[in-house]
């Protein structure tokens, strides 16, 4: 890939983390008031599953390529 391809992909994704960090720390400067605590609770709880569902289905893709599941069908893989 040449230089030029890899800076037209690197700068458009750049600019959307900061315009994306830029909404989430204006929108969190105008909340209203303080987060009570049943509320970090459920960010903490959708931390923890989401982490929990990545980790889960990043095992499974383990597994099945370890066990080749993820083996083509039928042969080797050469097209006939």
């Amino acid at each position: 890939m040449s230089p030029m391809r890899k800076w037209l992909w690197t700068l458009p994704l750049f600019a959307l983390l900061l315009a994306a960090f830029w909404f989430a720390g204006t929108t969190w400067v105008k909340l209203p008031g303080d987060i009570p605590p049943y509320g970090y609770a459920a960010i903490l709880g959708g931390v923890f599953f989401s982490l929990l569902v990545g980790g889960g289905l990043m095992s499974l893709l383990f597994y099945s390529h370890r066990h080749g599941y993820d083996d083509l069908s039928g042969g080797d893989g050469e097209s006939r």
